[in-house]
Order: structure tokens, then sequence, then C-alpha cells
């Protein structure tokens, strides 16, 4: 996003995100240099034993914050079509000099839809402090959008999100990840196999979780969905969710991932397993 906000035109953006991509290639290899360097000096004996060498592990690049991208540069979202276009055209971009920068150094490279669990609310923060006009996520906390995804607060339609995401998740040679995020459990288990196998047989979106909401009382155990008091005998709940891959306490998150939390829409699941995909393919089966 702030490389959005300084340019004046899709040519300078990706002129800076190619001298960013570049530093971070820089650090990427010291650090390989240095961990390589410790492992086979003795500093890192189970490391060694285990793995010999870094010579088949990644060195990870990977966007961040692209719907605030898309606002700062072009004044639309990532959910409209220039948006999504841009976030296109950045992916491939990225995707072509990291191949470039494994022909130079020889390691391998992928590009990431990076969690940034931390990062995420950091450097919107940053931002924020610094240019206090940049476009950020959030109403009263600021914070960037994870990778290419959709803003939380788009849309209800999981069906909809997917079709959106496809082509963008698709592009990504590292981690990707599309969390179905639900107010409360699946009504059964049936429901979310009908769920799952419509997905696959519909979409290329290579990874998804089903996420539910969820309340945990000391006296009463599992509630389904959002309780900040159990309604059963009324003492405070624990609120548990997805942050970016593990289940935690809402309230442990940092402050960036708790706005994004309030400003959240979850997927309904009658929308889930009544709509249809707009671009059916041959394969659908005919039971889903």
């Amino acid at each position: 996003p702030r490389i959005a906000y300084l340019s004046k035109n899709k040519s300078e953006f990706l002129d800076r995100l190619e001298y960013l991509m570049g530093m971070a290639k820089s650090s990427l290899e010291t650090k390989r240099e240095i961990v390589e360097k410790n492992m086979q000096g003795g500093l890192l004996p189970y490391t060694k034993r285990y793995l010999g060498t870094l010579k088949n592990h990644f060195s990870t690049i990977g966007p961040i914050g692209m719907n605030e991208a898309c606002l700062n540069l072009l004044g639309e979202d990532i959910a409209s079509p220039e948006g999504k276009s841009l976030a296109v055209e950045t992916l491939e971009f990225m995707r072509a000099k990291l191949s470039d920068f494994q022909e130079e150094t020889s390691h391998i490279y992928n590009l990431e839809a990076v969690p940034a669990e931390g990062t995420s609310y950091r450097l919107a923060r940053i931002d924020k402090r610094k240019y206090p006009n940049i476009i950020t996520a959030g109403k009263e906390v600021p914070y960037y959008t994870n990778s290419t995804l959709l803003p939380v607060g788009k849309t209800e339609d999981v069906i909809e999100a997917l079709e959106h995401q496809e082509k963008l998740q698709t592009l990504y040679t590292g981690g990707t990840v599309f969390h179905i995020f639900l107010g409360e459990r699946m009504s059964s288990g049936e429901a979310a196999k009908r769920l799952l196998k419509k997905i696959a047989y519909n979409s290329r979106i290579p990874y998804i979780t089903i996420t539910p909401t969820y309340s945990i009382c000391s006296d009463h155990g599992y509630l389904r969905g959002e309780h900040p008091n159990c309604p059963d005998c009324g003492k405070n709940a624990e609120i548990y969710s997805r942050v970016v891959g593990y289940f935690r306490p809402v309230r442990n998150w940092n402050e960036g991932k708790q706005e994004e939390f309030k400003q959240r829409l979850e997927y309904k699941e009658k929308i889930a397993l009544e709509k249809d995909f707009s671009e059916k393919r041959q394969r659908i089966a005919s039971s889903v």
C-alpha cells in the first residue's frame, strides 16, 4: 500500500515493487548464508542432522495489503475489475522476478500469500503515522488486508468470493489458503461434506478451511457462535476464531487483527449450499 500511495501510476508502482523485491532478495540471501554457515560450523547440530543443507529450502516473498494498494493507486478496491486486474498483473510481475532471482542465485524462491499476522497491523500503523492520508483498512485501528484477499467486510456470499479469488490464488507458487469464515459451526457433517465437494468440483482454489466462530464457557464448554457471556450461566466466555492458520482466543489477538474480526462478515451457509458457481465445469458431480 505504501508504494501504491507514493506512486503516480502503475509503471512507477511496479518499479518501486521491483526495487523492494531486490532488497528482500538481498536480505534472504544474507539470511541463507548465515544459517548455512552456522549449520556447517556445528551451531545447529539437530538441523544439520535432519536437513543437511538448505539447498531444497525456499526463500519466500509475498504481497501484503493488495486491496489497500488498489485503493491508494486506483481509487477502486480489489473487488472491482480494475483492482483485480492490477492484482493479477502484480502477482505475474512478482512471479517473473522470482524466476529471475532463481536464475541469478541458483536458490529456489516462491511467491506466497504470506500470513502477515503481525505485520498487517504493524506496517499499517507505521504507514498511517508517516502518511496520515494513506488508505488502510480499519475504522478505529489501522490494518492491511492479507495478501490479495477481498476486504473482510465485502460479502456474505462465499461463492462470489471464491470466484473472485480463483485467478489470484492459483498464481501463488507457495502457500495460500481461503478461509470460509462462518458465524457458527455448520448444521451437519453432511452439509460440510456437500460444500467441500461442491468447491472441489467447481473451483481451482488450492486450499480452503471451514472456520466457524465458537465460544468456550468454563462450566458449560463449547458454545456455537460468538458469545461474550455464556447463555446458560451468564459467566464470561472465551470467543475463538482462526487467526491466520490456527484457532486462538480473539482477546489475545493484536489490535489490528481484533479490528479485522470486528469488521468481518461471516459467510452464510444457506447461500454457500444453494447458490451455483457461475461457470460450471464438465466434471461437476451430479450428486453435488
